[in-house]
């Protein structure tokens, strides 16, 4: 299936998580938030949380200074 991450089409199995493709797009353990269609998606929810052909994921990581 094609999704478009981060503004960028990807092909992906279906019924990848938001959790799995979040651990390909960043490796920071925190700081991360990841919406699907413009949905927040809460980190607790990520495993549960299956993508599926066409979806939006945006993944965003908070960043520290000035």
């Amino acid at each position: 299936m094609q999704v478009i991450v981060n503004g960028r089409p990807q092909e992906l199995p279906e019924g990848a998580s938001v959790a799995e493709v979040v651990a390909t797009v960043t490796t920071a353990a925190s700081g991360v938030a990841a919406a699907v269609n413009d949905e927040v998606v809460r980190r607790g929810a990520w495993t549960t949380t299956t993508l599926r052909d066409a979806d939006r994921l945006e993944v965003l990581t908070a960043v520290q200074g000035g």
